[in-house]
């Protein structure tokens, strides 16, 4: 898998992930959505550490920073 998730990206998926489970485990959301979103935010979390997120693939997004060659 060739990375397609630059930094910035990264870190804005890792802190809404942190930010879902701790409002999932402080009770401020519950039941159903609670669980959607708890997932959601596991899903972020994952994509985030492997940097690569298989939605871009069909729109050709790529957030990666790449170097050019001079």
């Amino acid at each position: 898998m060739k990375k397609n998730m630059g930094s910035t990206d990264r870190i804005i998926r890792i802190v809404l992930a942190v930010i879902i489970a701790g409002l999932y485990y402080g009770g401020y959301i519950s039941g159903t959505l609670g669980t959607v979103l708890l997932v959601v935010a596991i899903i972020f979390a994952l994509t985030s550490f492997i940097s690569f997120c298989p939605a871009y693939l069909p729109f050709g997004i790529n957030t990666c920073a790449t170097k050019e060659k001079e």
